[in-house]
């Protein structure tokens, strides 16, 4: 690969290569199971389940949406989406991103 130059290419994948890759996945995850307790937590509800629904929805990889986001560290994404603490510039970003708007709302009494 010496003297190639790469490109990577930020695009959505077709209806056939989701199908072509979950049936990969499924294979992968039959040949060599998981460990017990390593799955993927499940969003808190709120702010973090309306992202990850979001991204989930458009096909975007934690890294992917950092990168249109223009923010530096995928792992910002993933802990915004595990109901984390994260800089109110970047929940910004990624909404404005996904398409999403933040508003205030006043609580019930």
């Amino acid at each position: 690969m010496a003297g190639k130059n790469l490109h990577h290419v930020n695009r959505r994948l077709t209806e056939e290569e989701r199908r072509r890759h979950a049936r990969i996945r499924e294979a992968a995850i039959r040949d060599i199971p998981p460990k017990a307790g390593t799955r993927r937590r499940v969003s808190p509800e709120g702010i973090p389940a309306e992202v990850r629904a979001a991204r989930e929805a458009r096909g975007l990889t934690w890294y992917a949406l950092a990168k249109l986001a223009g923010i530096p560290n995928q792992a910002t994404v993933r802990d915004l989406e595990e109901g984390k603490d994260v800089k109110l510039s970047n929940l910004e970003a990624i909404a404005d991103v996904l398409g999403l708007r933040i508003e205030l709302v006043e609580k019930a009494r």
